[in-house]
């Protein structure tokens, strides 16, 4: 009995302009939004593409809190600067980006073939820098994924981290203090182009790059 042809390999094709233009060339980060909400649909199809993006060993150490209602939203915008309270209250979402300083407890299972856990046990600060990188990836994959489903981007920093922490992962503490550390801010919705200035300088090819 002949046997099934294995499925063809997928070969990628370069995104047309207009798919580029949407991630990248037209694409802007939003001080206000338009008087249009994010459901729980969109925040998971966003969490079903983003969590595809690589990170070391599968480790996966990004922790999310998306605040929605405008409870969660005033809670977060409490602990902001002045000037980024109003883009916090205004947004139809504002996602926390965090991450786990005890990420390689799961790692038995988000990488099975092998024994990463042990790579990891050894130095809280290897961690720490491993999380802090890789969790860092992780939030510019939702704002691709957000942006690759129509949805516009707000990243900011301009809080108080330690405030946040306490307020939003506070069931995760240990005696060694706060396990899920906030890292910054990103508000996800539909862009209102008034709200944005003109785009700054960005830098040729020669000005930071090297080829060898």
């Amino acid at each position: 009995m002949p046997q099934p042809l294995a499925p063809a390999p997928l070969t990628p094709a370069p995104l047309d302009d207009a798919a580029l233009d949407q991630l990248f060339r037209e694409a802007r980060s939003y001080n206000g939004w338009l008087d249009r909400e994010v459901s729980e649909t969109q925040i998971h199809q966003i969490y079903e593409l983003a969590k595809m993006g690589p990170t070391s060993a599968n480790q996966q150490p990004g922790r999310f809190v998306w605040c929605r209602s405008d409870e969660a939203k005033e809670r977060l915008a409490a602990h902001a600067s002045e000037g980024n309270r109003k883009k916090i209250r205004a947004a139809p979402v504002c996602l926390i980006i965090g991450y786990d300083l005890d990420f390689h407890e799961q790692l038995p299972w988000l990488l099975p073939h092998t024994d990463a856990r042990s790579w990891f046990t050894g130095s809280e600060d290897g961690r720490r820098e491993s999380a802090f990188r890789n969790s860092a990836l992780q939030g510019a994959y939702v704002m691709l994924a957000a942006r690759a489903l129509g949805l516009d981007c707000g990243p900011m920093s301009g809080f108080d981290q330690d405030g946040v922490t306490a307020d939003f992962f506070a069931d995760h503490v240990s005696d060694k203090g706060p396990r899920w550390r906030a890292d910054w801010l990103c508000a996800i919705g539909y862009g209102d182009r008034a709200s944005i200035f003109g785009r700054s300088p960005r830098p040729e090819f020669e000005t930071f790059n090297q080829v060898l």
